[in-house]
């Protein structure tokens, strides 16, 4: 039987139709559109079996399946090593070239540099664009070409070099170039090896009227203050371009925050490193305590300071956390408890449905004060005053606390002056 001649789209970060700027090339090419996505099983076996993140993969993909089938094609899913996937898939297809969208955390470059090697030994090209970000590699640079490690010139040079093309969309929904392979099932969530979860996934549709209000409401957990978009944003069902574009005419502070995300994924590319390393290697002497009992109460949000409860509580309960009190219990958990900011990290990447290795690794650094543009070591966030600023009303602190006012519930586990005392301390004598 002969094999389909085709073009393979592989969907990864990008789990759309519209405005995806790899599939708007690929359906152009003369071979038909073969889609495809991959359950990485590297990945899977590592996640627990209650993943919100793999939930809303299988719902997106079950999604774009029947996207795709009304324009008379079919999504390939399957599960396993990709590069023994890629094995496969050049047996059943006759490959003429594959296209993607660029990844940049580490693992995804080592796996498309190995899937690019494997793919050139037999003639066919992978070829790759930029959709995830605005702007990618060294593309926002200073002038000696350096990249930038502080935010503010960084976005500077961004605004100023953003220009309508780079908020174009991609018309890759306007065209049906689609190979007409037979209809596939995609494995269940079963099959794949985990369970439903009760999380509550917010809508792709930005809800303008929040953004248009972004600057006097995103620091307050009790109100809808925030696009919730970061969701989408990661697993690319929505477009940057399109956040960025309507960012522009509706407020300079969502914008900022959406620059913000550029920065970060330009720092994990120039210094991939950080991942598991202090950016600034001055802070590599801190003597952290990394007291198991009490990792587990900030786990738990049983420290006694409400705030930092609340917002670890909303975390295990939807798998989000308001981004003022990210801050304000990774400052905690650093600062107050001297635990290694890699524990939150890892905890916050195993909890958080909308976790992005970049931001998560750059607000967890910035918070201790060992990344970059971080705040210095000596500001500690008041966790008191933190809730009379953005939640004096106890409004949010009561939704997640019931048993706030009563016997149940904890003494602080550290006096906030003490724990100041403390951690400038041990920070002084890690710097001297």
């Amino acid at each position: 039987m002969t094999k389909p001649q085709v073009t393979l789209f592989w969907f990864r970060r990008d789990l759309r139709l519209e405005d995806n700027c790899s599939l708007y090339h690929a359906l152009q090419e003369e071979n038909p559109v073969q889609p495809i996505f991959i359950f990485d099983t590297q990945i899977l076996e590592e996640l627990p079996k209650k993943d919100a993140r793999v939930e809303f993969i299988h719902q997106e993909i079950t999604r774009l399946q029947n996207e795709i089938s009304a324009h008379g094609g079919t999504l390939d899913v399957r599960m396993g090593n990709p590069i023994e996937i890629w094995k496969s898939l050049i047996n059943d297809y006759d490959v003429k070239a594959v296209w993607a969208n660029r990844d940049y955390e580490p693992y995804a470059r080592e796996r498309d540099k190995e899937v690019y090697d494997f793919l050139n030994e037999r003639g066919i090209e992978f070829k790759a664009k930029k959709d995830h970000v605005i702007f990618e590699k060294d593309e926002i640079v200073k002038d000696n070409g350096d990249p930038y490690v502080v935010f503010t010139p960084y976005s500077k040079l961004w605004k100023k070099s953003l220009l309508e093309e780079h908020i174009t969309s991609c018309k890759s929904e306007n065209y049906s170039n689609w190979s007409r392979s037979e209809a596939r099932e995609i494995p269940s969530l079963k099959e794949l090896g985990f369970e439903p979860t009760e999380i509550e996934f917010p809508s792709r549709e930005l809800d303008e009227k929040v953004v248009g209000k972004y600057d006097e409401t995103r620091d307050l957990p009790a109100v809808k203050g925030t696009s919730r978009m970061s969701l989408h944003l990661r697993f690319g069902t929505v477009s940057i371009r399109s956040l960025v574009k309507r960012a522009n005419t509706l407020n300079e502070k969502y914008l900022n925050e959406l620059i913000w995300r550029d920065f970060y994924q330009a720092i994990l590319w120039h210094f991939p490193q950080v991942i598991d390393s202090n950016f600034n290697k001055k802070y590599d002497d801190i003597k952290w305590r990394n007291n198991e009992e009490e990792f587990e109460k900030w786990k738990q949000g049983k420290t006694g300071y409400p705030v930092v409860d609340a917002g670890m509580r909303e975390l295990n309960q939807t798998g989000f956390m308001h981004n003022r009190v990210r801050m304000i219990v990774a400052s905690f958990l650093t600062k107050h408890l001297l635990i290694d900011w890699r524990w939150g990290e890892a905890y916050f990447a195993e909890k958080l449905f909308d976790f992005e290795l970049a931001s998560n690794n750059g607000g967890w650094q910035w918070a201790a004060g060992t990344g970059v543009d971080a705040q210095p070591y000596f500001r500690i966030f008041n966790p008191y005053s933190q809730t009379d600023k953005f939640d004096k009303d106890r409004k949010y602190i009561n939704r997640w606390i019931p048993e706030i006012d009563t016997k149940y519930y904890p003494n602080p586990i550290i006096d906030h002056k003490a724990a100041r005392e403390r951690c400038l301390e041990v920070y002084k004598t890690a710097l001297s």
